[in-house]
C-alpha cells in the first residue's frame, strides 16, 4: 500500500487531538454565539436583601461567556500556552468573520427602505429583525473585540504565572486566580466601550449614567466570579479524568513538538 510505511498515530496523540479539537469547538461556538446575542436583551435579576433592592442587570451575552476561560484553562494546562493563545486568535478571526458576514447580508439586495428616526425598517418585518440584530451585533461584537482579546491575555498570562510560582500545584489558584483577573478587565472594557464609543446602551431614565454602568459592570463580575468559582469543580474534574485519558506522564514531549 502508498501509506504502508507511514507509522499509525498513537492512541495518546489520537485522543488529545480530539480533545483539543471539542474544547476548541466549544470555545468557538460559544463566542460565536454570545457575540450575535450580545447586548439584544438586558435580563432584570435584581433582588431584595434584608429589605434593600440589588440591582442586577446583565445582557443575555454574558451568560455563556465564562465557558469560554473554562476552555483556555483546560487547553493552557493539557497543551500549553502557545496553543491556548494560537485559539484566542483564531476567536478574534472568527470575530471579524461574524461581523463581515453581518455587513455584508446588509448590503445584498433587496434593501429595505429604512427610517429617517430609526435608521431600520419598518417594525414588525424580517428586514427589521435582521438590521436591528445586525446594530446590536456590530457594536457588541467591537467592543468585545477589544475586552476579549485583552482578558483572554490577560487570563492565559496569569494562568501560567499563577502556575510557574505555585510549580504547578493548587489548581484552583490559577483557575481562579486566572479568571477572576481576566473577567474584571473585561466587564470594565466591554461596558465602557459598548457605552463610550458605540452607543449601544441606553441609560433608563430616572437613573444616572455613572449609577447605571457601574450596575452593569459590578452584575457582570459579580456573574462573572461565580461562574468562576462554580468551574472549579468542572476544572478539577476535567483534570482528574483527562490525566490518564490523555497519558499526561508524556504530555511534555507532546507539546514539544506541537
Amino acid at each position: 500500500m502508498l501509506f504502508k510505511n507511514i507509522a499509525a498515530p498513537d492512541k495518546y496523540e489520537q485522543r488529545r487531538e480530539i480533545v483539543f479539537i471539542l474544547l476548541a469547538g466549544l470555545f468557538i461556538g460559544t463566542l460565536a454565539m454570545l457575540n450575535i446575542l450580545g447586548i439584544t436583551r438586558l435580563i432584570d435579576l435584581s433582588f431584595s436583601l434584608f429589605g434593600l433592592e440589588v440591582p442586577f442587570r446583565v445582557f443575555i451575552g454574558v451568560l455563556p461567556y465564562p465557558i469560554t476561560f473554562l476552555c483556555t484553562d483546560i487547553i493552557s494546562e493539557f497543551y500549553g500556552r502557545r496553543r491556548a493563545t494560537y485559539v484566542v486568535w483564531v476567536g478574534f478571526v472568527l470575530n471579524l468573520w461574524v461581523i463581515f458576514i453581518m455587513w455584508i447580508g446588509g448590503l445584498l439586495p433587496p434593501v429595505p427602505e429604512f427610517s429617517a428616526e430609526t435608521g431600520l425598517p419598518e417594525p414588525g418585518t424580517s428586514e427589521h429583525v435582521f438590521y436591528q440584530l445586525r446594530r446590536y451585533t456590530f457594536s457588541a461584537t467591537s467592543a468585545s473585540m477589544i475586552a476579549y482579546l485583552t482578558a483572554q491575555f490577560v487570563d492565559v498570562h496569569v494562568f501560567h504565572y499563577l502556575k510557574t510560582i505555585s510549580k504547578g500545584k493548587m489548581l484552583w489558584l490559577r483557575n481562579n486566580g486566572s479568571t477572576l483577573t481576566s473577567q474584571l478587565v473585561d466587564s470594565l472594557s466591554v461596558v465602557f466601550i459598548t457605552f463610550y464609543f458605540t452607543n449601544a446602551i441606553v441609560v433608563p431614565e430616572g437613573v444616572t449614567t455613572s449609577k447605571f454602568l457601574l450596575i452593569l459592570i459590578l452584575s457582570n463580575y459579580i456573574f462573572k466570579i461565580t461562574a468562576a468559582l462554580v468551574d472549579t469543580f468542572p476544572f478539577y474534574l476535567s483534570v482528574r479524568l483527562l490525566t490518564p485519558f490523555l497519558n499526561i506522564d508524556s504530555i511534555k514531549d507532546y507539546r514539544q513538538k506541537k
